[in-house]
């Protein structure tokens, strides 16, 4: 007994080996398209690689924007601390500068009350009072150089033409009083007793303070930082260049953008040194300070772009491979199937004549049979043989017989055209022909037609005295449906081609076993009363 765990293995084995032979039909019938299907799916690959590779792109440079935003906050905050504390002292000079009582105070006392210790910081340049004709007044650091005039300075302007100005923040400037150091002024207006313009009171600040502050900040070996006023005067840059302090930002268009509010960010080129950068701004809260951090946009995705060379090319050489494999893999199975093809060619084709051969046609016979014995239609069958053959090859050798049997096929393929016409040889000097869905007529009228194209065909290797080649035929029609088989109309029209050679050859003679059942079936109803009075 079979061990049913075998059958099934030999089942799914069977069954795999047909499909893979399916399989492998299709790909070699259609190489370009299994091609194309293989680089396709490369090209997706790669293209699944690149939308992700975009996607890091973007993530980097949202990364980089948000630590600039981060790194501006930092910024704006410490500034804004500072010069909230600065703010406090000024108003404090500004408001005991109003008090008569403070200006008939010994110098040094003078300098005590007017100054609290906040203007000792380390990166002022001097807390100072100006008198309503830009004169020093008071200053925090002992005598005062009474030729030194501030009254062209904006500030001083600002507040003798304003009332209002508030806080202060100057553009920077060389300072008159500490060796021409780069300052910026904080100040207020000092008011009179009458309410009319009494003078300013004055803290400049270093710009070595701001400069500090934007050096801790890493922009990146092409980045940037600096701090501008909001009317866009340069007061800080990272890295430090000396002639671009003071210098009018807002000669550049892109630098409205930062204006536009109170913090965001844009992608640009910037126009000192022409590279691209991200840039972060924000303004101090309470003061005309704009805070810009504006890493290059190179340096940020340099890592990005170093990954995704090394992906993307891995990426691009795999998709090579696999579409190499995929074309290599279609042009192999397609070769490997036109040898398939090939042979099947070979197997069921005669090599002499390149009809089909014997086995060919029985197969061919036997399918045309079925289909006609389901759809109750006729076949027809001729059976070829060459007259006086042996006669040709004893005479002229058989390089010649070849040529005779070649030119014979030649005329049987021409005259039996039709794609379920089958023309095989079926041995030696004999031929055969099915004609399926063809009635009696039309075979023998196919039959008359072979008989005369071989007779007036020329055979170039028999000289012209040796006459014409000639067939006879043998033709046999049935209809499947009534009975008997294949073999049984090849071996009727078998002995018609005997007969026709029997009546002297060169002709053509028939039988239709479907006129026979006819008459046999009008017998039968002549025969049967009740089927003839019906």
């Amino acid at each position: 007994m079979l061990n049913p765990l075998f059958v099934m293995r030999q089942w799914f084995r069977q069954i795999a080996r047909r499909r893979g032979a399916a399989v492998s039909r299709a790909v070699g019938n259609r190489p370009f398209l299994t091609g194309i299907a293989g680089t396709l799916i490369a090209t997706a690959m790669a293209g699944l690689t690149l939308a992700t590779l975009y996607s890091g792109r973007t993530d980097a440079l949202n990364h980089a924007r948000e630590t600039s935003a981060n790194l501006v906050s930092l910024i704006s905050s410490d500034l804004a601390r500072n010069v909230e504390i600065y703010d406090l002292s000024l108003q404090e000079i500004a408001h005991r500068s109003q008090e008569p009582t403070v200006w008939k105070l010994p110098d040094a006392l003078r300098r005590t009350v007017l100054f609290d210790r906040a203007t000792m910081a380390a990166y002022l340049g001097g807390a100072y009072v100006i008198d309503p004709h830009g004169v020093l007044r008071a200053t925090q650091e002992g005598p005062i150089d009474r030729s030194v005039k501030v009254d062209d300075r904006d500030y001083f302007i600002v507040h003798q033409r304003n009332p209002h100005a508030g806080l202060f923040v100057s553009r920077p400037f060389r300072s008159r009083l500490h060796e021409q150091e780069l300052s910026f002024a904080l100040s207020r207006r000092i008011d009179a007793p009458d309410g009319t313009f009494g003078g300013v009171a004055l803290l400049a600040v270093r710009t070595a303070y701001l400069q500090r502050l934007l050096d801790k900040v890493s922009t990146g070996r092409n980045g940037t930082a600096f701090i501008v006023l909001d009317d866009g005067a340069l007061l800080a840059r990272k890295p430090y260049v000396e002639s671009m302090i003071g210098r009018d930002m807002a000669e550049f268009p892109d630098y409205a953008s930062a204006r536009a509010g109170s913090a965001g960010s844009y992608i640009g080129e910037s126009p000192v040194d022409h590279v691209r950068h991200i840039f972060a701004y924000a303004q101090v809260p309470g003061t005309p300070l704009v805070v810009i951090v504006a890493p290059a946009v190179d340096d940020v995705l340099a890592p990005w772009r170093k990954r995704s060379a090394i992906a993307g090319g891995l990426t691009f050489m795999l998709g090579a491979v696999v579409a190499l494999v995929c074309w290599t893999l279609a042009f192999t199975l397609r070769d490997k199937v036109r040898a398939q093809t090939r042979l099947a060619e070979l197997a069921a084709t005669d090599p002499l004549t390149r009809l089909n051969n014997r086995r060919t046609l029985d197969r061919h016979l036997d399918e045309e049979w079925r289909r006609a014995r389901r759809s109750g239609g006729v076949l027809s069958a001729l059976f070829i043989d060459i007259d006086h053959f042996k006669r040709f090859n004893d005479t002229y050798g058989h390089a010649a017989g070849d040529e005779v049997l070649t030119a014979v096929a030649d005329c049987i393929a021409s005259v039996a055209r039709r794609s379920i016409d089958v023309a095989a040889r079926y041995g030696g000097e004999e031929f055969a022909v099915v004609l399926p869905d063809t009635a009696s007529g039309a075979a023998r009228h196919a039959a008359e037609k072979i008989r005369r194209v071989v007779e007036a065909m020329r055979v170039a290797q028999l000289p012209r005295d040796a006459g014409a080649v000639t067939v006879s035929v043998g033709c046999a029609t049935c209809r499947p449906a009534d009975g008997h088989n294949g073999p049984e109309l090849l071996a009727a029209a078998d002995e018609q081609l005997y007969a026709a050679k029997a009546a002297g050859r060169n002709q053509v003679k028939w039988v239709d076993w479907t006129q026979a059942h006819a008459r046999q079936d009008d017998m039968h109803d002549h025969a049967d009363p009740a089927k003839r009075h019906a």
